[in-house]
C-alpha cells in the first residue's frame, strides 16, 4: 500500500537490492528488499522509495512494509500498479531481481502494533499490506490470540495474499463478487461483519481509501471502540 508520508531527515537513503518478485493479484507484486545491514522495523511502518533518471528527475512513493519484523536485513514492499502512476509503473514493468535502488526508512510510530495489545484490523483493497505485517507478527510470535483482521475487496482475485491471509483470526468480505458457496454474499463492509471481530480489542487499525477508512471507523465506533483507540491510515491514487 502507498501512504502520503514524507520521510523524516533522520532516516538516511539506503540502496536496497532487489531479491524476490511475488505477483499477488492481476495488478499487485510484493518485491523482496535487502539492505546492506540489518535495520529493525515495526508492523506499520513504511519504506519511501525513490527513482532517479539518467538526467537527473527523481520521484518517490511511499510503501507500506508488508512482513513481519525479523532481525534480518530483509524487508517486503506490495506494490499495486496504478496505469499512468510513475513510480508504480517503473516497479512492475522494469523491476528485475538484482536491481539496486533508493529506499528511505522505516518511516513511522503512530500506525505500529507490536503484538502488545488487543487489536482489531480493518483493511479495504491494497490497504491490508500494513495489517497483513501486523498478522504475520502475530503468528510468528504466536500472538494472534490478541488479533483479528476484517479485509474487505471487490473479488477473489483482488486479494491480496490469498493463500496466506485465511484464518481464525481474519474475515474476508467481498463487495463485488464472491466465491462459488461463499456464506456471505456480496455487500459492503457493515457492522455486522466488524462486530464479532471486534472482541476485547482496546485498539482499532483501519487501512484503505479515504471514504473506506471514514465508513470503517464510524462503524468501529458504532461497534463500542471509543474514536481515541483507533487508529487510521489513508491512502490516495498517486503512483
Amino acid at each position: 500500500m502507498e501512504t502520503s508520508a514524507s520521510p523524516p531527515r533522520t532516516n538516511p537513503w539506503q540502496s536496497a537490492t532487489v531479491v524476490d518478485i511475488k505477483r499477488e493479484t492481476p495488478r499487485a507484486k510484493t518485491f523482496r528488499f535487502a539492505l546492506p545491514v540489518p535495520t529493525a522495523f515495526r508492523a506499520g511502518q513504511h519504506y519511501v522509495v525513490r527513482l532517479t533518471a539518467a538526467d537527473g528527475y527523481s520521484a518517490s512513493r511511499s510503501y507500506s512494509v508488508a512482513s513481519a519484523p525479523d532481525q534480518s536485513n530483509e524487508f517486503e514492499l506490495t506494490v499495486e500498479r496504478l496505469d499512468g502512476g510513475e513510480v508504480s509503473t517503473f516497479l512492475h514493468d522494469e523491476l528485475a531481481i538484482g536491481d539496486e535502488l533508493d529506499v528511505r526508512g522505516p518511516i513511522g510510530g503512530w500506525f505500529v502494533w507490536d503484538a502488545d495489545v488487543p487489536a482489531v484490523l480493518v483493511g479495504g483493497g491494497s490497504g491490508v499490506v500494513p495489517l497483513m505485517a501486523m498478522l504475520r507478527l502475530a503468528r510468528r510470535t504466536g500472538r494472534s490470540d490478541l488479533l483479528q483482521l476484517v479485509v474487505s475487496v471487490r473479488s477473489p482475485d483482488d486479494l491480496f495474499y490469498a493463500g496466506e491471509i485465511g484464518g481464525p483470526e481474519t474475515t474476508i468480505v467481498y463487495t463485488r463478487a464472491a466465491p462459488p458457496g461463499f456464506a456471505r454474499a456480496p455487500a459492503r463492509l457493515s457492522a455486522d461483519d466488524v462486530g464479532p471481530a471486534l472482541g476485547t480489542a482496546r485498539r482499532g487499525y483501519v487501512c484503505g481509501s479515504a471514504a473506506f477508512a471514514e465508513a470503517a471507523t464510524g462503524i468501529l465506533v458504532d461497534a463500542g471502540l471509543a474514536p481515541e483507540a483507533i487508529r487510521v491510515e489513508r491512502f490516495g491514487p498517486s503512483g
